[in-house]
């Protein structure tokens, strides 16, 4: 299972500064001294333990629509070992729905897929335009510019709920919140952001409390976040998703637009998103999502941050086409990049074998992969996603009881007490009686998403698919 640690939460990247001197096969580069049990160590025992190909595919997160597993995003995780899923489109299908596919999605992380370690599984639910998850199980969130004129604790408590129902749902990573500022003045003239209000506020002021207050209540249940799209797009008159060549005039590096992104820095926010526009005040000769000057030079050594930079869609933007899918793969690593984000499946094998290519002839760019697989690992560690996993072996053993309870929030006894059972059926939605019986066991099958069989207790395939799901939340 996922063993999550608050306290390990706050211990993002603490191997992001290494100098990599190493290569990616063979001995792993060393990585600060730690605990054991650290996420610096058990990021660096699953990089040890992990083949190149396993290594590389840490790096990448494709799409599969979030109505199903696309056949194209299982082979992308099976055959080129991509480590990494974002749920895309709508689904107004209901948690239920999203519980059975993020469980599925985990059983692909095997041995031989990802050398077992599990996937992040994202998804986009900023609110209002931008909601990929509804139905029963999620509420229906506003634009960000309504959020933003909530007070502070409203919103807070409010993206608590929100964070919550993602978690339990079986998501990993919400790629959210927009941290763009579009100010008033040309906000309906800006199309990425302020013509579908995603931005909290028309000044930087308002979107660094107000996002920063969406971010606090999400990451309070253990949900990790992005902090998107830097250094901002609400300067923009064009879109980078339908539009080649965009360019910000105004964002130059001390500009005030960049405070929201260096509050989430500050606040440990553990990805932050970059953008694909050009800056000319910046480094005008290419996309930022391509630009060292920008990924190294502004985000990680100006602003200090050290966990995982992960780039806009390079799968389908049209800010991007006029390089081919694998030279956009290796530039973005090259700038300092870490997760190489496409939603079409597609373009993966060419991605991955542009980088695996790149990485065998060049030493300096070998090292840059190195360090961000290790990137990467160490965040998912500090999430919990690297402590020993539950077997799926539909037995309702003491190791899995302890796991239901953990989650639940009871006492950790092993034993399947009314206690256990009453929290269990509160949690399901049905009556809490203590008593486990054919109305529970329904209950149990519609809320994991699977078909119900009329079992009158406890059966083999009810308890793996919990199983499965308890792997996703713990």
């Amino acid at each position: 299972m996922r063993t999550r640690s608050r306290l390990n939460r706050g211990l993002v990247i603490a191997v992001a500064t290494v100098v990599v001197s190493g290569v990616v096969s063979g001995v792993a580069p060393a990585v600060p001294r730690a605990e054991a049990g650290t996420p610096a160590t058990l990021a660096q025992a699953a990089y040890t333990r992990m083949s190149d190909a396993q290594r590389i595919g840490q790096l990448f997160m494709v799409g599969t629509p979030a109505t199903g597993l696309s056949s194209a995003a299982a082979t992308a995780i099976g055959t080129y070992h991509v480590g990494n899923v974002i749920l895309t489109g709508r689904s107004t299908a209901g948690a239920a729905a999203i519980r059975a596919l993020t469980a599925r999605l985990d059983r692909l992380a095997t041995g031989t897929a990802t050398s077992g370690v599990p996937l992040w599984v994202a998804t986009d639910q900023e609110g209002g335009y931008v909601q990929v998850l509804q139905g029963s199980g999620f509420s229906r969130m506003p634009t960000a510019l309504t959020m933003g004129t909530w007070s502070t604790t409203t919103l807070t408590s409010s993206a608590r709920t929100w964070g919550r129902q993602l978690r339990r749902s079986g998501v990993d990573l919400n790629l959210a919140p927009v941290l763009d500022t579009a100010p008033a003045s040309t906000a309906s003239k800006n199309p990425p952001i302020g013509y579908w209000q995603r931005e909290f506020g028309h000044t930087p002021s308002v979107v660094t409390t107000k996002g920063g207050a969406f971010l606090s209540g999400e990451r309070a249940v253990d949900l990790a976040m992005t902090a998107k799209h830097f250094p901002g797009l609400g300067y923009v008159t064009a879109n980078t998703d339908t539009t080649a060549g965009v360019k910000d005039s105004v964002t130059t590096t001390t500009s005030g637009s960049i405070a929201p992104f260096r509050s989430a820095v500050a606040n440990g926010v553990p990805v932050v998103m970059m953008s694909s526009a050009i800056y000319t005040r910046i480094d005008g000769s290419r996309p930022a999502v391509f630009s060292p000057t920008v990924v190294t030079g502004l985000l990680r050594t100006t602003l200090g941050f050290r966990g995982v930079v992960m780039s806009d869609d390079l799968g389908n933007a049209k800010a991007v086409a006029a390089w081919s899918a694998g030279d956009r793969a290796v530039r973005f690593i090259d700038a300092g990049g870490d997760e190489v984000l496409t939603v079409n499946a597609s373009t993966i094998p060419a991605m991955v074998a542009a980088v695996r290519v790149r990485a065998a002839a060049d030493p300096a760019f070998r090292a840059k992969v190195a360090a961000a697989v290790l990137r990467v690992l160490t965040a998912k560690a500090a999430e919990g996603l690297l402590g020993a996993r539950l077997s799926l072996d539909g037995v309702l053993s003491a190791r899995t009881i302890s796991a239901l309870q953990h989650w639940l929030g009871v006492t950790v006894t092993g034993a399947l007490n009314p206690t256990t059972v009453r929290a269990l059926q509160t949690r399901v939605g049905t009556t809490a009686d203590g008593v486990w019986g054919p109305a529970s066991m329904r209950a149990l099958q519609l809320y994991l998403g699977i078909a119900t069989d009329g079992a009158r207790t406890w059966n083999a395939r009810t308890v793996t698919q919990l199983q499965a799901y308890l792997t996703t939340q713990m």
